[in-house]
């Protein structure tokens, strides 16, 4: 970023060192060999520094979307996630085991996170949808990704929103079907689905284990409101059972 913007200063530091050899060559003055490596010298300095600062303004600003998205996880993309969590078969993962578990044991569940099994495609379906209603907060963290310079999660947030507009379409032309029969009949749409789904299990752990590292405090609260809403729909759940 900086690079770009000093671009003319640097090529000056890089071609001074030529015309000052040329001189030398002209001349034979031993002053000038060790006067042609100072700008050489400058440069090297300039680009650790820079490189440095960089560095330094990167993990700054992960940390910053570490805090928003704790906001985001807490309040808009809540039902999201524990719907998601609900619909699965294996590896079945609670609220509860995800908030008392050890840093090493949240590792391993992640790495179990790498083959995921949903209770039926009737199950897949709730957390379809819920993706297109957060459709909101995808486009925020594509601006984010884009303000912040994070191509992953730009990448990431462009497959997502392709999908939700797969999902809109096909919503729009055949009102009151299941998207997951449709992606059924198709491979393609059905890889979508599964890379989708399941991204947003392993996405959602990994976060839990950046906030153990390094907020513990916000990691247990996070925690803590999901087991809350997981048990007041599992109430209103069983009381809709028994009307």
């Amino acid at each position: 970023m900086r690079f770009t913007k000093n671009l003319w200063f640097y090529i000056a530091l890089a071609g001074a060192p030529v015309i000052i050899l040329i001189v030398w060559e002209l001349t034979h003055v031993e002053f000038l060999l060790h006067l042609a490596a100072i700008p050489l010298e400058v440069l090297l300095a300039i680009f650790i520094v820079e490189r440095f600062l960089d560095e330094r303004y990167k993990k700054e600003q992960r940390k910053h979307l570490m805090f928003i998205k704790s906001y985001l996880f807490r309040s808009q993309m809540r039902n999201l996630f524990i719907t998601n969590f609900e619909a699965l078969k294996s590896p079945s993962f609670t609220m509860s085991r995800i908030r008392d578990s050890s840093l090493e044991e949240l590792k391993q569940m992640r790495k179990d996170a790498n083959t995921l099994e949903y209770k039926s495609l009737e199950a897949m379906e709730p957390v379809i949808t819920e993706y297109v209603e957060a459709e909101a907060v995808w486009h925020q963290f594509r601006e984010w990704a884009v303000d912040y310079d994070f191509e992953d999660i730009f990448t990431d947030m462009i497959y997502i929103l392709h999908f939700i507009y797969d999902v809109k379409l096909f919503k729009e032309k055949n009102y009151g079907r299941l998207f997951v029969h449709e992606a059924e009949k198709r491979p393609q749409l059905m890889e979508k689905v599964n890379k989708v789904l399941g991204d947003g299990i392993q996405k959602f752990l990994d976060y839990t284990i950046e906030l153990k590292e390094q907020e513990p405090q916000m990691f247990h609260d996070l925690i803590s409101d999901y087991e809350l809403s997981s048990q007041i729909r599992s109430d209103a759940m069983s009381t809709d059972g028994t009307i």
